[in-house]
């Protein structure tokens, strides 16, 4: 696991971005990283754009402001445009390839191609497709263990909610399965 991970999620409202954050920092708090995190909405908050950046870290995070990130999670083209520049060298791009629909123009980022919203949908319901683009995300960093995500979610979510938690857990373990086998796909 890498010391340091500065990522922005990026998509929509509605797509759950800002979700996808708060769940990765309160996993990196539960697993005794420091972190930050910081939201970012355009003028509407549904349909609007939005996105966020989580900073994890071993050691106390000066700034949570990110120009560089390590990674980026673009579910849409929107995001995609606009992030795909800002990525460091040999930096991550998830791309949710059901709603992009181009390649990265970049020859230098890793970059794991997920249907996030086809297969939320493939589960029965859209609004997991964050969570699969997060496992995705999860497998290709190890910034934190899936369990701590699971953890988080059942203190995110409030109790009437709660029956929601094993759609999120199949929808963030398919993530981490396909992006393994993406990964192992490039390796051979």
């Amino acid at each position: 696991m890498a010391n340091r991970h500065e990522v922005i999620f990026a998509g929509f409202g509605g797509q759950g971005v800002m979700s996808m954050g708060q769940l990765l920092a309160y996993a990196a708090m539960l697993e005794g990283r420091q972190v930050t995190w910081m939201p970012s909405y355009g003028p509407e908050q549904r349909g609007g754009t939005a996105n966020c950046t989580v900073v994890i870290a071993s050691e106390p995070i000066g700034s949570p402001v990110v120009g560089k990130p390590s990674a980026v999670v673009a579910m849409n083209r929107p995001s995609l445009d606009r992030f795909e520049e800002a990525v460091i060298p040999s930096g991550l791009l998830v791309i949710n390839s059901t709603l992009v629909g181009r390649q990265p123009r970049r020859q230098d980022l890793r970059v794991l191609s997920v249907p996030a919203t086809g297969v939320a949908q493939e589960l029965g319901n859209d609004r997991v497709a964050n969570m699969v683009a997060l496992g995705a995300f999860l497998a290709a960093t190890a910034a934190v263990r899936p369990e701590s995500v699971l953890e988080s979610l059942k203190k995110a979510l409030p109790p009437h909610r709660h029956n929601l938690i094993p759609l999120n857990r199949e929808a963030l373990y398919r993530g981490v399965e396909l992006a393994k086998a993406e990964l192992e796909g490039a390796r051979a």
